[in-house]
């Protein structure tokens, strides 16, 4: 295990020496740097939890390095930098004076990070890409969910991107690029990365999560879409406990145990699990309707689940499922802004596919 992993086993993105499944974007991007046809921002879009921030900091630590003589700099086409040099411990420790990092803000009031990036936060990076680079190189600002801007923030970055400073660099990643501005997405180098295979997922799982293994293992992977990020999140999170309750109570609706599972997911302390959930019916709704479409599952529900999930899908049409998908997906997300109560969030998702199913 690497000594720049966390506690939990994965290192986050900023320390994490290694990326797996992106090979052909490493290459591409070490040919724009080696040809001196860097752009000044890229847009790294694809599904969360893939490592579109770890190649962000990856090429971010490539660029200070070469600034460096090269310090660290392995040899081959890729973009890695060894452990053990300066520019990667600067980098790992937030402590590189040429690298900004934008992300949603902790907010005290409602004691949990904000839905959003706001405008003051957008308005740092002009001030901070116009500074003198401290280290004589590459001036680099990572927005890691740059898909999280409200409107102020995207039009206080889109001023920025109208008229770039001289060796500056902007790393937007972004799960649903669809959601930026289109005057955004046109000034920046598109960069779409792939969910990553199964085995990769799996591989992974059992190198950060080694006490999860066999049948357990193979099924979080499954469901994790090609996202190593979901897997841990589901590892941590008793995600297969939540899912089978989940499934449980839209196979067998229960109006004790429906309320009680939204009662104890509007808890504080349970914030990831409240997260999860919301992810998992969206992953299910998904599932609903490519089976009512004829469609084979191409994710890996649990074997005792996937019966419960293909009876529950014949009993609305595909369109019901995916339109029923979307109206879920903005209820959470209306809740979450209007901070409403998550229980009554929680219980009108199950409630409406209740009624789907008639």
């Amino acid at each position: 295990m690497s000594a720049s992993e966390t506690a939990q086993g994965a290192p986050e993105p900023r320390a994490n020496p290694d990326l797996l499944g992106h090979d052909a974007a490493e290459r591409g991007l070490r040919r724009l740097a080696d040809s001196g046809r860097m752009p000044h921002a890229i847009l790294i879009g694809g599904p969360r939890g893939i490592g579109k921030a770890t190649l962000a900091f990856r090429l971010a630590r490539f660029v200070f390095a070469q600034a460096d003589d090269a310090s660290g700099v392995a040899d081959g086409a890729g973009l890695a930098v060894g452990p053990e040099s300066g520019v990667f411990r600067r980098v790992a420790s937030a402590g590189h004076a040429d690298l900004l990092t934008v992300e949603r803000a902790y907010d005290p009031r409602r004691k949990r990070l904000r839905s959003e990036i706001v405008v003051d936060d957008a308005r740092e990076i002009g001030a901070f890409l116009h500074l003198t680079p401290a280290e004589g190189g590459w001036r680099v600002v990572i927005v890691d969910g740059a898909d999280e801007m409200n409107r102020s923030a995207a039009n206080a970055l889109l001023k920025i991107l109208e008229e770039p400073p001289r060796r500056a660099l902007l790393l937007l990643v972004a799960h649903s690029p669809g959601r930026l501005l289109p005057t955004i997405r046109s000034r920046c180098r598109r960069l779409p990365l792939s969910a990553l295979p199964d085995a990769t997922v799996l591989w992974l799982l059992g190198r950060y999560r080694p006490d999860i293994a066999g049948a357990d293992a193979e099924a979080i992977s499954g469901l994790a879409n090609g996202s190593i990020g979901a897997a841990l999140d589901l590892a941590d999170a008793g995600g297969l406990d939540l899912y089978r309750s989940v499934v449980n109570l839209l196979a067998r609706p229960s109006a004790p145990e429906l309320h009680a599972f939204a009662e104890r997911l509007a808890r504080t302390e349970a914030e990831d699990s409240y997260r999860l959930v919301q992810e998992l019916i969206g992953q299910i709704l998904t599932r609903l309707a490519r089976g009512a479409a004829g469609k084979a599952d191409p994710g890996g529900t649990p074997g005792a689940e996937a019966a419960s999930v293909e009876r529950l899908g014949r009993r609305a049409p595909a369109a019901v499922w995916a339109r029923l998908r979307e109206e879920i997906g903005e209820g959470f997300g209306r809740a979450d802004g209007l901070n409403l109560d998550r229980k009554q969030a929680v219980l009108g998702a199950f409630f409406a596919i209740e009624r789907a199913a008639g």
